[in-house]
């Protein structure tokens, strides 16, 4: 039977050589941040980048530090940095990486309190995380913590005014669908999600992509946090749900010098599995075009094995079919077997929707802890 985003392509895949039924055996993982650097089309990441502080904050048992910074295009990155409370000495670094969520308006705030309540965020994160500011969280459990806004999001999103017209028609047809009655945020939003495919557009025939670009600001921030003083050396660990699991794996596989862990929830599946009706669920972030030509999504997140890997897994996750989250799995165990490093690949598995929970919350945290001791 044909898989359902094969429908009208029948044939397709065999023709292009099935480049999802490599056995873990057969896959050079070697080769993996190579090939994905090139699907994704990275542009070069700078050594360094000029960093302002620009105003601090203390709350809820964390200090907080408001952070900008330019990628060289685009606006400004803006970013928080936490820690806890009073604490001076150098930490730990943890990069905690904002999901998509179909909400670009807001990026980090999705996941991190900031000087001031954001009240939009509310339901939102107690559907995706608890009701937790997850980043806050991994601060007061004794970590340094960087929330930035990803390409695309929040400071890093595009002005509605830069928009082609034909998404400015999609978002206005969205817009009184709904009855016209919503504040700018909820706009702002119904206008990136058909301005994400024009983008993606504009993107490859510049040659990167969605991916490529959002991997790059994430990579900038990885180096950021590790450069500080205040950060313990040794490397950062990365984490993220869904889009910020996606994010978590494409820049710890593309990077080699200072991510030390990845942490990957909700987003594990195979792409063979997902082409049975799941593929258009998902952002450019993760379907980027060329993504065969890399290998299978665990293949990915394992690119840096035995490098430790935290992978969380919701059972009821309705953007992932359960049988390809099992394939993960499997050929996650089989990858770090291969590399003698069956111990620094850890999973959890919630009986949940499609959320980063209190229970992989404190997974992540027992894990990541173990690390830094």
């Amino acid at each position: 039977m044909t898989r359902r985003d094969l429908r009208g392509l029948e044939g397709l895949d065999a023709l292009l050589g099935r480049p999802f039924t490599a056995r873990p055996e057969e896959v050079d993982l070697g080769a993996v941040p190579a090939r994905l650097a090139a699907a994704l089309g990275v542009p070069p990441v700078p050594d360094t980048t000029p960093v302002v502080e620009e105003g601090t904050w203390t709350r809820d048992g964390v200090d907080g530090l408001a952070l900008r910074w330019s990628t060289g295009f685009g606006s400004d990155t803006r970013a928080w940095l936490l820690r806890p409370a009073g604490e001076r000495a150098p930490l730990p670094g943890i990069v905690a990486l904002h999901c998509h969520g179909g909400m670009k308006f807001h990026g980090k705030e999705k996941i991190a309190d900031g000087p001031v309540d954001e009240p939009r965020v509310a339901a939102f994160r107690a559907e995706a995380y608890d009701g937790v500011a997850v980043a806050n969280a991994f601060a007061r459990a004794g970590f340094a913590v960087l929330a930035h806004d990803a390409f695309g999001w929040g400071s890093r999103r595009m002005r509605r005014e830069d928009m082609p017209e034909r998404t400015l028609r999609a978002a206005a047809d969205a817009i009184a669908a709904r009855g016209g009655a919503l504040d700018d945020a909820a706009r702002y939003d119904l206008h990136a999600g058909p301005n994400e495919d024009a983008v993606a557009k504009t993107l490859g025939v510049l040659g990167t992509s969605w991916g490529g670009l959002v991997a790059r600001d994430d990579l900038i921030a990885a180096r950021v946090l590790a450069a500080r003083a205040d950060v313990r050396p040794g490397g950062v660990v990365l984490v993220g749900l869904s889009g910020g699991g996606a994010r978590a794996a494409l820049a710890g596989a593309l990077d080699e010098r200072v991510v030390r862990a990845t942490a990957v929830v909700a987003m594990m599946a195979t792409f063979d599995a997902m082409l049975d009706g799941y593929i258009q669920r998902h952002t450019w972030m993760l379907m980027n075009p060329g993504m065969a030509r890399v290998g299978e999504w665990p293949d990915i997140a394992a690119a840096r094995a035995p490098r430790p890997l935290f992978v969380g897994f919701a059972r009821r996750d309705a953007l992932f079919p359960l049988r390809g989250m099992l394939d993960a799995e499997a050929r996650l165990r089989a990858h770090y077997r291969r590399a003698g490093a069956e111990h620094a690949l850890h999973t959890a598995w919630a009986d949940r929707p499609h959320s980063f929970g209190a229970d992989t919350q404190q997974a992540f945290l027992a894990w990541a802890g173990a690390l830094s001791s």
